[in-house]
């Protein structure tokens, strides 16, 4: 059973993201299942640290795009809005070409609060990354 009330298209998702930060770090969403999202980010000049290695910051902006985009997925968005309240993040395995995958999964959904799971992989399914982030539901003015 979906955890979705609402389903864009992947290529809606990637629209959404035109002249955003999410686009100037190269993440696309590829994937939408019935209880996750997932995106891809390249290691690039863009995303990497000056040890040539995925920059956490990039990771938690991957991160945090799919966790946020997944509440705002699961919510009715026409009695609420979605915003990010905690996130954190341990980098487990440096990355140095390719690129990551994001794989966004919910722990929680509640009523006021959402509570999300985003573990960050190489191309061989190695974990890199992982993050929990809380998003808060708060009532649309």
């Amino acid at each position: 059973m979906t955890i979705w009330k609402t389903i864009p298209s992947l290529e809606q998702m990637n629209a959404s993201c035109k002249g955003t930060a999410v686009e100037h770090m190269g993440i696309e969403f590829v994937e939408a299942g019935e209880d996750h999202l997932a995106a891809t980010m390249p290691v690039d000049h863009r995303t990497v640290q000056p040890y040539g290695i995925v920059h956490g910051g990039a990771n938690v902006l991957l991160a945090e795009t799919l966790g946020s985009i997944a509440s705002s997925l699961v919510m009715d968005a026409t009695k609420s809005i979605c915003v990010g309240l905690e996130i954190n993040a341990n980098h487990v395995r440096a990355i140095r070409k390719g690129r990551v995958k994001g794989v966004c999964r919910p722990i929680h959904l509640g009523r006021t609060t959402h509570l999300w799971e985003i573990r960050i992989e190489d191309e061989e399914g190695r974990l890199s990354c992982i993050s929990r982030l809380t998003m808060a539901i708060l009532p649309k003015e």
